[in-house]
Order: C-alpha cells, then structure tokens, then sequence
C-alpha cells in the first residue's frame, strides 16, 4: 500500500486518506529512541537528517534547473506525514513576486521523500532556496537538528524531454537467468520516485498473470526495481514479460513511453552480493578515529554526520546546526547531521559512547572488507585503476597500493558499469595506500548503467589521497587517516561516500561529502 499526504500552499490540509491508526503502523515506529542501523540493542537520540534532494545540495549550487521540476527531499527514517506540510517545506524565489512560491507539498511513506511541486513551475533563470524546517518530525517525535535548505539556478525552459531507459537487467530475451534475480530499469534522468509502483512496473507469467514482488527506486542510480517474492522465487525455466508503463514519469512530469522485455528462466539460485554492513558508521560522511577532523576554505560541506572517539577540540573549520569548531572566516565547513565528540563540552560522555561504537563498528566493517577472497587480481604492477572499465568484484593490487592518476596512454578515470543490476558491489581491498588524482590533474570514478555509490567500498591498509577537483564515489575506510585536496586549492572536491579514518584523522579542504 502506498500513502501518500498531500497539502497545497494556499489552504490547508486537502487530503487526509489513511486513518491515524495506519499511519502508526507504517511509520516503523514506537516508543523511545531510534536504534542505531544493526545494533537494534543500542539507542540514540541523534535527529532525523536530509540524506539526498533534488536538486543536489552541493557548493557551488546547482545551475540550469528546469523551471517545471518537483523538489524533492529524501529522509534517514519514516518522518511523520503530518508534520511534512506547506509550513514546514517551503520555497523562495527571491526575484519573484512574490518571492514564496505555491505548490503541492507530500510526503511518501515507502520512500521517506517530501516533495514540493511548485504551482505553474518555478521563475526563469532564478535562484531559489527551499527549506525544510526543523518542525519536521520522525515517528518518535524527534524533530530535525535545524532547519535544512539548499539553493539552486534554473533555467530559461521547461524540460519536456521523455525519460528513456538506458539498460535494463537482465537484458531483453536473456536466458538461464537465476532464480532471485532482482529485476532493473535504469533511465537516464531522474525519475519522480512515487510514480514506480505495481501498477506501473510489474512482472507477467506466459498465462499473463501477475508476479508478486516489491518495487523500489534508488535515485543516484536513477534505476528502478522490482524483487520477486521470495521463498519461492521465480519458477525455473519459464518465460517472464516485464512491464513499464506511461505512469512512470520523471520529476518534470514527463512520462516514459511504454516499454517491456523478456526473460527466461533457469534453474539455478542466484549467488548474492557480497555484504558489508556499516551499522551505525553508515550516518557519518566523515570519522576521525582519535584524532578528529580538519577543515580548510570556506565551501566544504558534509552531507551526514561527523564523528571522533576524541575532544571536540579536535573539530576544527566546522559547524553543525548547534555549534561551531574553531571556525576563522578562511576556514568554515558545514556538516548538515550531527557532530559527535568527547568532552568536554560540547561533547557528553553520552555522544562519546556514541563514538566508541561508531569506532567499533567502523573497524568490524573494515576486518569484514579485509576478510574477503578477491575475484580479480590485478597485478604485477597494475594497481592503476586510472581508464579502466571494470565490472562488479572484489579487487586486489599487486603491489600492495591502487593509484588512480593521468597516465600517458589514459583518462585518469576509472568507470564502473553495473550492466543495470542494482546490486552490483565494488570492494577494493589494498594492504597499503590509495592514491585517487594529481596536484591540477584530478581524477574520476565514474558510474554507468545503475551503479550505485552505496556499493562501492574502499579497504586501505594505510592512508588514503584525493586531491583537488577530483570526483569519486564510495565508502573509504583507512586504517590510518584520509586527505582531501590540498590547502589553499580553491576547485571543488566531491567524494560521494564516506571518509572514516580508523586510527588518524579526516583533513580536507573545499570539498562536498554526501552520505548515500
């Protein structure tokens, strides 16, 4: 079932459709605190956070937004419906009269996402600020830590252009395809998740009849799922016909031309993806074991919550929504979750037993990575990653380090192609360091056909690099501590993933960090 609340900035509420008792029941909730991701044993009181909007929250903002696109914003946890509203997600233009905008504000339970559908679209070629403010509520009644907004510049045009699909998995008219395979769109913009439902993707027998299963939609892959029920799977060789209609649409509305594609069956089970699990690690963009983090210039912004097991003294150049760590106006960096620290204040001998756990879980997950068997050596001598195309796997260089950095003969660029399985995973195990770009010659991981950052990972033995301008995706964890950027470079970092630092600390200078 599918729920969805709808409020309109010029009135009230429109549409309650569900009952309050059903809300209680899909919101996952209960009393108390929110347990930390597998350690249902262990409480905390850490706010709900925005993981992921549209547009991008990035520095600098995001320009050429089309004027008829839905805003959306995506939560950690199921947020109470009622609290998601026309007060609480707002939009200002400030070129525009008048400078709030109207619109369509919802919240969708599957998806945890609030969306604002502006009336009549957005002013051309204007930046504008939207806001969700801390009124916003989890299940438990948590509020937010503050108000959290973003900016960006639209265009001059609407985007009428239809969505297309890119690749799907398996491929059309495939065979021998295992048991469980999950199945897989993947378009080339990103789509309007609450449109990706059973009425608008679903699996057909050769009698026509419906497959039951789950669908799903992750938008930094832009791909769309659907997981059959399982026990039992799918028969073994049969032929399944896969449908995508016109009610899937991306978020200028556009719909996708009908669209469907066959498999068959064999008889085999699939084998699953290698597991890693982050536990409560997966809420930080950035950890520094004992020693802190470190920031330099004035646009880094990290999109998750920032940790130490030491003083908060060892914050320096940061802020969170309550307060500022030795901050200079050379040097400001906001982090959009919590930063958690030990005394003295702000830090509590609660957030450091907070941190104590986040160091152990963050090392169970670093011996799980360095635990398991490699299905690709690349070696003797080949631990540059740098214009290589690389399937799923679990990688190990020979020597001990990977380099991804401009060669004479490449793009610096390594690229990962999912082939549209939304489970595909990338684990890079190296016994030394990782080195990912240039000084002026940054590099790029680069992801293609469903690729999701959240399955990439990468194992360092010792200390990590990404130097300036340079893009990358996944979860680094070294067991010493991780540099980005250079001082006083002045481009832009990204590293879509997280920087953990077992036993040394995060340094990193004008640089973006989203949490996936």
């Amino acid at each position: 079932m599918r729920l969805f609340y709808f409020f309109d900035t010029k009135s009230r509420l429109v549409c309650l459709a569900i009952l309050a008792c059903l809300i209680v029941g899909c919101g996952g909730g209960g009393g108390g605190q929110q347990p930390i991701l597998g350690n249902p044993g262990i409480s905390v009181s850490s706010p709900p956070q925005i993981i992921l909007t549209t547009p991008a929250k990035t520095i600098p903002i995001i320009t050429g937004i089309p004027i008829n696109i839905k805003i959306t914003a995506k939560f950690n946890r199921n947020m109470s419906p009622a609290t998601v509203n026309d007060a609480s997600f707002t939009v200002l233009c400030p070129t525009a009269s008048p400078a709030a905008r109207s619109g369509l504000v919802a919240y969708d339970i599957p998806n945890q996402l609030a969306s604002f559908q502006p009336t009549g679209g957005l002013p051309v070629n204007t930046t504008c600020t939207a806001t969700v403010s801390s009124a916003v509520t989890d299940t438990n009644q948590l509020a937010m830590a503050s108000n959290y907004s973003w900016s960006f510049t639209t265009a001059l045009t609407q985007d009428i252009t239809p969505p297309l699909i890119t690749v799907t998995s398996p491929l059309n008219s495939s065979t021998n395809v295992c048991l469980t395979k999950v199945l897989s769109a993947t378009f080339n913009k990103t789509m309007d998740p609450t449109t990706v439902t059973s009425n608008s993707f679903y699996v057909t027998d050769p009698q026509n009849s419906l497959i039951s299963g789950l669908d799903s939609y992750d938008s930094p892959s832009n791909t769309a799922s659907f997981t059959v029920n399982n026990p039992p799977g799918f028969a073994a060789n049969t032929l399944y016909t896969i449908k995508l209609t016109a009610g899937i649409k991306d978020l200028a509305g556009n719909s996708l031309a009908p669209t469907s594609f066959s498999f068959t069956t064999g008889a085999q089970s699939c084998t699953p993806p290698p597991v890693v699990n982050l536990r409560s690690i997966a809420t930080y963009g950035a950890f520094g074991g004992n020693a802190g983090v470190t920031n330099q210039g004035i646009n880094t912004i990290i999109n998750g919550d920032l940790g130490t097991t030491a003083a908060c003294t060892l914050f320096t150049g940061l802020h969170d929504a309550t307060n500022i760590f030795t901050e200079t106006t050379l040097n400001i960096g906001q982090v959009t979750g919590t930063a958690f620290c030990g005394p003295p204040a702000p830090g509590t001998n609660a957030s450091l037993a907070l941190e104590n756990q986040a160091a152990i879980d963050a090392l169970a997950a670093y011996n799980g990575l360095v635990a398991m068997s490699p299905t690709i050596i690349l070696g003797p001598n080949s631990g540059n990653l740098a214009g290589l195309t690389v399937a799923p796997g679990i990688y190990r260089p020979i020597p001990a380090s990977f380099l991804l950095t401009k060669g004479v003969s490449d793009t610096g660029n390594l690229t990962l192609d999912a082939s549209g399985d939304p489970n595909a995973v990338w684990i890079f195990q190296m016994p030394e360091s990782l080195t990912i770009g240039l000084i002026a010659t940054p590099s790029q991981v680069i992801l293609i056909n469903g690729a999701n950052p959240k399955n990439v990972y990468w194992q360092v033995g010792s200390h990590a690099r990404i130097e300036d301008g340079s893009t990358v995706v996944g979860t680094i964890i070294a067991s010493a501590g991780i540099t980005i950027s250079t001082a006083n470079q002045v481009i832009q970092t990204t590293l879509t993933g997280r920087a953990i630092g077992l036993n040394a600390s995060v340094t990193m200078v004008n640089t973006t960090i989203v949490a996936p």
